[in-house]
């Protein structure tokens, strides 16, 4: 054999042994270090609705079933089992059955059954005997659950009135975590127990939280981490200045301006950041009870003064999403086109002509410079808020109406809305699922815990309905669409827009993603491990 045969033989042998070999091990052990920048209400995850909750205690629990954490993009195809092995739907896709696991164990030792997911959800729908939530913000999910029935303890069944073909993307989320049915709520809101990958092991208010490796998750080769340990910080400054000399593995979610981004690469240029849509959006929140806001002509002239472009411009440097109450495309899987966006009132390049629309409206009203009026604009103590609140603020001026910033902190402000005991707010909603349920439903429907605004239109609620049972996609997006142009009308809760910001993380960190359309579905931190 000539040479060069001889050295391309050995090349190619080369090539295969490298192309065959396993991919580095991951390495057990270790503390991922994180920043909190809250103060979390409880460690009930059932019972809240803010990311301030599911951060550092979503790791605690487990679900029927998971978005995938290693695919970016969520969506019904992405969905993978957790506690369930399997589901599968009746031919009047009217019952979904799971199967279970066995020889799962909660974190004090007791058994998982079907039971545990039987409880759970009748707590859920208000059929279990004793009723012990404070807050239930998604019971609206679960209009059409009639029951859960069990079949040995290794089988549920969730049984509906109608079809509802979101209910796995809705089980999904990370507010669908399956509680105990031996521990008492008042217990789950300060020492949760779950079957999740870590224990919980202390949370100081305002200070620190630790959960460690549960020894006994059924995934035997997981979590690869020892520990978790949470620190709170309330500066944003403070908390990019640590992780970019170290002293933190990854940034809270969605924490990260896109100014501070470029901080942060100057500063750490070895970390890993992307800057991705969040699934949060900045919204107007007009308590349409209290008066003069019961009159649609102000709740219209609020929305049409409205400039979207400077909020994306100083907030985002253009990189937020322009849309209704569903996150646009191309992340979102049921947001308008542009050009439908564009030609919804309130939106569209002419502000100009908007803002003088407004003005029109309010000095038929009576409102002027002269006489203007005199408001407080409540918002939560977080830059993404404050800094929103203040260019609401500053636009609401040109229409005469001067607003004073209220700013409350967390449990305040989650308070206050669940009570309705505000006028003008300045929210960044969440949004935990890309889907019509897991949003408009939540967010518009008239008997929704989580509709703020109180705002009530039974035409919307029929399509509401209608979309939820439509199993065709596409039919369904069109339904969507419907509803989004009717919520605009209405100025049921205008939408500024929908946000983006960065996430980043020390380069040792591996098998960690943030996803594109929620940034609540991949903080469970099993799969990640540290290279170091």
């Amino acid at each position: 054999m000539r040479a060069s045969g001889l050295f391309s033989c050995i090349a190619m042998a080369l090539i295969a042994a490298f192309a065959a070999a396993p991919a580095a091990a991951q390495k057990k052990g270790g503390t991922l270090r994180l920043y909190h920048n809250d103060n979390p209400p409880s460690t009930s995850l059932l019972e809240e609705s803010t990311i301030a909750s599911v951060m550092p205690f979503a790791a605690v629990f487990n679900n029927l079933v998971v978005f995938d954490p290693a695919k970016p993009h969520e969506s019904i195809d992405t969905v993978i089992p957790d506690l369930a092995e399997s589901w599968s739907w009746d031919s009047t896709n009217t019952k979904l059955t799971f199967k279970l696991r066995q020889g799962v164990k909660w974190h004090d030792g007791q058994p998982f059954t079907a039971k545990d997911v039987q409880c759970t959800w009748r707590m859920l729908i208000g059929k279990a005997e004793t009723q012990d939530f404070k807050r239930n913000p998604r019971k609206v999910w679960y209009t059409k659950l009639q029951d859960v029935s069990v079949n040995g303890d290794y089988e549920a069944t969730f049984e509906l009135s109608e079809p509802q073909p979101s209910l796995p993307v809705l089980l999904a989320s990370a507010f669908s975590a399956v509680y105990p049915c031996h521990v008492p709520q008042q217990v789950m809101r300060t020492k949760p127990v779950g079957t999740g990958p870590f224990k919980f092991v202390e949370f100081k208010r305002g200070d620190t939280i630790r959960l460690v490796r549960n020894p006994d998750y059924f995934k035997k080769d997981r979590p690869y981490l020892d520990e978790i340990a949470v620190r709170t910080i309330d500066s944003r400054a403070t908390r990019m200045l640590a992780f970019s000399t170290g002293d933190f593995d990854i940034t809270f979610p969605s924490d990260v301006s896109v100014p501070l981004l470029k901080d942060i690469k100057e500063r750490a240029p070895k970390a890993v950041c992307e800057m991705i849509t969040t699934g949060t959006l900045v919204n107007l929140m007009v308590n349409r009870v209290n008066p003069p806001f019961d009159s649609p002509e102000i709740r219209k002239a609020m929305s049409l003064a409205l400039d979207r472009k400077p909020f994306n411009s100083i907030l985002m440097e253009g990189h937020a999403r322009m849309g209704g109450a569903m996150l646009p495309q191309p992340e979102g899987e049921w947001g308008m086109p542009p050009d439908m966006v564009n030609s919804l009132t309130g939106y569209g390049p002419d502000a100009a002509k908007n803002l003088a629309e407004a003005q029109a409206i309010m000095q038929k009203l009576g409102y002027s410079d002269a006489k203007p009026l005199q408001i407080k604009i409540q918002t939560r103590n977080l830059p993404a808020y404050r800094d929103a609140a203040v260019i609401v603020s500053d636009q609401l001026k040109k229409i005469y109406i001067v607003g004073e910033l209220d700013i409350l902190d967390t449990p305040r402000w989650y308070s206050k809305l669940s009570r309705k005991e505000y006028t003008i707010g300045l929210n960044v909603t969440g949004v935990s699922v890309d889907d019509p349920d897991g949003n408009m439903v939540e967010n518009y429907s008239c008997n929704s815990e989580r509709n703020y605004t109180q705002y009530c239109n039974a035409d919307v609620d029929k399509l509401l309905a209608a979309q939820s049972r439509e199993l065709d996609k596409e039919k369904r997006r069109k339904i969507v669409w419907d509803i989004e142009r009717m919520l605009v009308e209405d100025a049921a809760r205008p939408v500024v827009l929908h946000s983006a910001a960065g996430n980043c993380w020390q380069p040792y960190v591996k098998n960690f993603k943030p996803h594109d359309n929620s940034q609540y579905n991949n903080l469970r931190f099993e799969d990640v491990w540290l290279d170091k």
